[in-house]
């Protein structure tokens, strides 16, 4: 017989092993500013995207495992291309979007016959105000949550969103938007470090484009023009050339020998007599 395991127990456990997953990949940030949306993500690879684009207004980002978000972007164009050709393209949105990726996302949390999917998804959709943006963060269970001015999922989500809560303003510029993104992607953990513009996927929904097609990549020159030189600096040395090892305070460590800089006069060590055979004190 098989052991019995109660329903809130299974779904517990689904649950953690859905968040372990989660928690594994790069956050994903989310800002609106005040000409559309910004999606920003730690994302070294150039083939492997973790934001794309949808349909004319809508983007997706996602983060977790990789061949189960893409799968669910997949889905998402055909559906959008699908209802966009039968009816009209005004009929394809964001929310109509995220309440099919929820159904999906809960039928295979709920399913006891399959693993549930370690993925959380933006959809973002822009407007032509700015009220009209509509931003739904989809968990792994399929629970949809309207967000409004930024976002975060994945990795050190708590830590990101505390940086962003604190520094956020309405109606920023997409420099301004991105340069607090990326910040917040640095203070991820205990300590900042420094992301390089390289390793770094940004993409906008861009309302005041021309096109229909409001989604746009935005190129590492373009990003290092904005942020600039964020390359970390190198550790510091000493004037003879010996980097600065925390070796203590031991006066007999190499690195702490006594050296004789210019105009500076070293005192030598003191050297004992020598030593006569024929005294017998010695």
């Amino acid at each position: 017989m098989p052991f019995y395991v109660s329903p809130e127990q299974l779904m517990k456990d689904r649950a953690d092993f859905s968040r372990k997953g989660i928690a594994r990949g790069r956050s994903v940030v989310v800002v609106q500013y005040a000409g559309g949306i910004v999606f920003v993500s730690e994302n070294p690879s150039q083939a492997l995207h973790k934001i794309s684009e949808i349909y004319d207004r809508i983007a997706f980002a996602a983060v977790g495992r990789y061949n189960e978000f893409e799968n669910l972007r997949i889905a998402g164009v055909r559906l959008a291309d699908m209802r966009g050709y039968a009816y009209d393209r005004r009929d394809v949105t964001g929310r109509g979007l995220a309440n099919a990726y929820a159904q999906t996302l809960g039928t295979i949390f709920s399913s006891g016959g399959e693993k549930p999917y370690e993925v959380e998804i933006f959809v973002a959709e822009v407007g032509d105000r700015e009220e009209d943006d509509q931003i739904y963060r989809l968990t792994y269970d399929g629970q949809i949550v309207d967000e409004h001015g930024f976002s975060v999922m994945g990795g050190s989500a708590e830590n990101v969103s505390t940086y962003l809560r604190e520094h956020y303003e309405a109606g920023l510029s997409l420099d301004r938007a991105i340069a607090s993104a990326v910040d917040g992607l640095e203070h991820s953990e205990s300590h900042a470090r420094v992301v390089a513009a390289g390793d770094l996927e940004v993409a906008v929904l861009d309302r005041t484009r021309t096109q229909q097609r409001k989604f746009k990549r935005l190129a590492a020159e373009h990003l290092l023009s904005i942020l600039g030189d964020r390359t970390p600096e190198p550790a510091a040395t000493t004037g003879s050339g010996a980097s600065t090892d925390p070796s203590g305070d031991d006066p007999s460590h190499p690195t702490n020998s006594p050296t004789k800089d210019a105009g500076e006069s070293v005192t030598p060590p003191p050297v004992a007599p020598p030593t006569d055979p024929s005294d017998p004190l010695t």
